[in-house]
């Protein structure tokens, strides 16, 4: 069970702030897109977004954003942001997770993954060795495997929201 649960979580990515990343003793964040900085698909930033980006490196705290999704999709969106970016990552699998903190010069221990999905940011987070933070999906994906996923996860989420183990979970 402990592959599948983060070590904290919040609503949205605004939710979180350096003293949280500071208290998950942690100076480092590598960022999910989807459902994370953005609509599914969309390249349309989520309000509010850009300046937490923005105040969160002014506070010390690094920020990369590692993607499944292709450069095509990933370049222009990290460009909004002016953040360093991994593509086409193979999230869970821990490569990518390691580049990332390759990258900005830090310890896995230094480095919280922030997500939506359990099955690819939390287990990636886990089998990486880093700690992590997960999100409520903004919205509802349409394809078939986004709904066997999230509907694998349900269960997950609601024991996180019995048990409160570790940090914060849903209301």
């Amino acid at each position: 069970m402990a592959l599948f649960l983060p070590t904290v979580a919040v609503e949205k990515v605004t939710d979180i702030t350096p003293n949280l990343i500071r208290k998950m003793k942690a100076n480092a964040v590598i960022l999910d897109v989807d459902n994370t900085l953005a609509i599914h698909g969309s390249q349309v930033p989520l309000e509010g977004t850009i300046n937490w980006a923005r105040y969160m490196r002014s506070q010390d705290i690094k920020i990369i954003i590692v993607s499944n999704n292709f450069k095509k999709r990933v370049a222009p969106f990290a460009a909004k942001y002016d953040l360093p970016f991994l593509s086409f990552s193979m999230k869970p699998f821990p490569p990518a997770y390691y580049r990332a903190i390759h990258k900005m010069g830090v310890r896995r221990k230094d480095a919280v993954v922030v997500g939506d999905q359990i099955f690819t940011d939390v287990i990636g987070a886990n089998l990486s060795f880093m700690k992590s933070i997960l999100l409520v999906p903004m919205q509802k994906e349409q394809s078939l495997s986004f709904r066997i996923r999230r509907g694998c996860e349900k269960p997950l989420r609601y024991l996180m929201k019995i048990s409160k183990r570790g940090g914060k979970y849903f209301d």
